[in-house]
């Protein structure tokens, strides 16, 4: 049964975000999520066309500004092209580093950090060492960054 469960899910999550989808939205670097090593990892979809996104990204910056040096990564994974993203943050510049999707599917990228509403912005935080995670539709701020910081991390603690 845990066979067909590992493979079930390798069916599922083939094709959906490949290594290489992921990128520096500047040089087109491969990044990778295992590469964020805090022990509170925090992933923001957005895209520009996005207005709550645009409006919630000083704050997140803000606060992510506030937090103790490795204690949280986060990043901003914006499903837009290079230009729109470079537009923006020249007017907006946040203080987490930025990827973009590269790949085919956002849909299916989007199912695997578990948006199923395919809605955006959207927002994950995961206790990296127990995998417990917090997922957030819509608009985010401090206070519901904090709290979910510490929902996961108590989590970890059980």
């Amino acid at each position: 049964m845990k066979t067909l469960s590992v493979f079930l899910a390798a069916v599922l999550l083939s094709g959906v975000v490949h290594a290489q989808d992921l990128k520096d939205w500047q040089h087109a670097k491969t990044q990778s999520l295992s590469s964020l090593k805090a022990p509170v990892r925090i992933v923001n979809l957005w895209a520009t066309w996005c207005k709550p996104c645009r409006k919630e990204m000083p704050e997140m910056s803000a606060w992510y500004k506030k937090q103790k040096k490795g204690s949280v990564d986060m990043v901003g994974i914006a499903l837009d092209n290079p230009e729109n993203i470079g537009a923006f943050l020249k007017q907006t510049p946040v203080s987490y580093p930025i990827w973009r999707y590269d790949g085919k599917d956002s849909r299916g990228f989007m199912k695997s950090l578990g948006n199923t509403v395919g809605g955006l912005p959207f927002t994950t935080v995961e206790a990296v060492k127990c995998g417990h995670k917090e997922t957030v539709f819509g608009e985010i701020d401090g206070k519901k960054l904090d709290a979910a910081v510490k929902k996961v991390t108590a989590a970890c603690k059980k």
